[in-house]
């Protein structure tokens, strides 16, 4: 109990700091992240990192980076109490999600890549997320939208 309650507070102290946005973020990363079949225990946040959030006419872009720690528990039976184990798999996952200005939010986008710190490191790799951020943060910016019948049918009339 003396090793989690640190880890408790530190995890609610980052929590306080999150706009609802980012909180979202981060819950979609964590069930992303165990939904893939290689992972067999529950993990926790450990570290927010790199947060960017910035509005446009198109929406909302967050960006963020969220340190994780494997916790005892298997992912097929939570358990309420899941202590995080000390020298274990601690992954970061990268994540970009844009989001729309309505009331309810809905992602237009998004992109994660979730591995070992020093994998992300590697410059083929962070090259490719950078990427793959900045058309996330394009996403809604009129270049995408769609066509829907009827649009431009009276825009032009017919050459003389």
């Amino acid at each position: 109990v003396s090793l989690w309650l640190p880890l408790a507070l530190a995890v609610a102290a980052v929590a306080a700091g999150q706009s609802p946005l980012q909180r979202r973020v981060v819950r979609d990363v964590l069930e992303y992240f165990h939904g893939r079949s290689n992972v067999h225990f529950l993990f926790r946040e450990r570290e927010l990192d790199g947060v960017i959030e910035r509005e446009d006419p198109s929406g909302t872009f967050v960006q963020l980076r969220l340190g994780l720690a494997q916790t005892g528990c298997r992912k097929r039976a939570p358990q309420r109490q899941c202590r995080v184990l000390e020298n274990r798999r601690k992954p970061t996952c990268l994540a970009c999600y844009k989001f729309d200005t309505s009331d309810v939010p809905k992602v237009l986008d998004k992109y994660h890549n979730c591995g070992p710190a020093h994998h992300l490191a590697a410059k083929e790799i962070r090259q490719r997320d950078e990427a793959e951020c900045r058309a996330v943060e394009e996403a809604g910016k009129g270049g995408d939208t769609p066509y829907l019948p009827g649009m431009f049918a009276f825009s032009r009339g017919l050459p003389a």
